[in-house]
C-alpha cells in the first residue's frame, strides 16, 4: 500500500432503480486509473456509505478489487456507530482483497480521547492491512490532535498515514514536527491541496477527481515537483470547482458535475436529494465558467522521478 499520489474518494453510482451500478463504477474506476490516479478509496462519505447495506458495501469492494487487477490499491473506508461494527467492516474489507483501510471515528458520538483511541485501536487490531486515520473535526466533531496521532502511530506499526481534513494546513506541519515522516500525510480537503503539499503532504484524497482526473493529477504533480507557475495556473482555474468539496451538499454537487460532463449521473440516495432551483442554477454556472477556460492538461508530462 502506497499512500502517495491522487487517490479518488469514489462516488457510488446508482441506476434508475436505485441499485448500485457496478458496471459503470468499474468503467469509472478504470478511467481514473488510466489518467494517473494511484489508489481508489471506497465507501467514504462521498461514496454515501451510510446509505449502503452491508451486502452492497461488500459487493462494491469485490467489484473494485476485480476491476483494478492489482494496478492500484483498493482502500475501504471504515465507518460505523458501534465499534463492533467497525471491527467487522475491517475484517470484511481485508477478506474482500482490499490493500488498505481508511478509519473514521464514530460519526455521531463525539467521544473523548480515551474512547476514540479504543475505537480506532480496535479496528487496527482487527486487520493487518496498511491503515490511514481520517481526521475530519469539521464533519464528525472528533478532533485527533497531533499528539493523539503520534500516540496511535507509536503503538500500531501498520498505521501508515493520516488523512488531514481539518482545513487547517498548520496541522500538517504540527504532525510532522512531532513524528517527522513516520506517517504519510494526505490532504482530504480539495481546496487545500497546494498548501498541504507545500507543508509536507504526500497524498491527496480527492473529490472533484471523479470528474476531472487528469487536471487533478497534473495539479498534484506540478505542486509536488515545485512547478509553482503551472500549479498556480491550474489551481486558480480549479478552485471554484474544488470548493464544491467543502460544503454540506458536496455529494450532490460532485455527482452533478460528473453528470454534466458525461462521466456519471446525479442520482443520490435519500435523505439526500438532487439539486434544484437556485442551487442547481448556481452550480451549473460555476461549471460552465470553468469549462470555458479549461486548461489543456493532456499533453503535460513530468519526469518519472516526480511521479508517485
Amino acid at each position: 500500500m502506497n499512500w502517495n499520489g491522487v487517490m479518488p474518494a469514489m462516488t457510488t453510482a446508482f441506476d434508475v432503480k436505485d441499485r448500485v451500478d457496478a458496471e459503470f463504477m468499474s468503467r469509472h474506476a478504470t478511467w481514473m486509473i488510466d489518467n494517473g490516479c494511484t489508489a481508489l478509496i471506497m465507501l467514504g462519505s462521498l461514496g454515501e456509505a451510510a446509505t449502503l447495506s452491508s451486502e452492497e458495501k461488500v459487493g462494491i469492494l469485490k467489484n473494485m478489487v476485480a476491476t483494478v487487477k492489482g494496478r492500484v490499491p483498493v482502500v475501504a473506508a471504515i465507518s460505523a456507530l458501534a465499534t463492533l461494527d467497525a471491527v467487522e467492516q475491517a475484517k470484511t474489507a481485508e477478506d474482500a482483497g482490499c490493500s488498505g483501510l481508511m478509519i473514521l471515528p464514530p460519526y455521531v458520538y463525539r467521544g473523548d480521547w480515551r474512547e476514540m483511541k479504543h475505537h480506532i485501536g480496535s479496528v487496527l487490531k482487527a486487520s493487518s492491512v496498511s491503515s490511514m486515520l481520517y481526521n475530519n473535526p469539521v464533519a464528525y466533531g472528533t478532533d485527533f490532535e497531533a499528539e493523539h496521532i503520534a500516540e496511535l502511530a507509536s503503538e500500531y506499526a501498520h498505521l501508515d498515514a493520516v488523512k488531514e481534513s481539518s482545513t487547517d494546513v498548520r496541522r500538517v506541519t504540527a504532525i510532522r514536527a512531532i513524528i517527522a515522516d513516520r506517517l504519510t500525510i494526505c490532504v482530504g480537503v480539495d481546496d487545500a491541496i497546494v498548501e498541504g503539499i507545500a507543508a509536507g503532504a504526500m497524498g491527496w484524497v480527492a473529490g472533484l477527481v471523479n470528474a476531472f482526473p487528469r487536471e487533478s493529477v497534473v495539479l498534484f504533480e506540478a505542486a509536488m515537483s515545485g512547478n509553482a507557475k503551472l500549479a498556480f495556473e491550474i489551481y486558480r482555474w480549479f478552485l471554484p470547482l474544488l470548493r464544491m468539496d467543502t460544503v454540506p451538499k458536496f455529494v450532490q454537487l460532485i455527482k452533478l458535475v460528473q453528470q454534466e460532463l458525461g462521466v456519471g449521473n446525479a442520482r443520490v440516495r435519500a435523505p439526500r436529494m438532487e439539486l434544484v432551483g437556485a442551487e442547481l442554477i448556481e452550480a451549473r454556472q460555476v461549471l460552465k465558467d470553468a469549462m470555458a477556460n479549461r486548461p489543456l492538461c493532456d499533453a503535460v508530462e513530468f519526469p518519472s522521478a516526480v511521479r508517485v
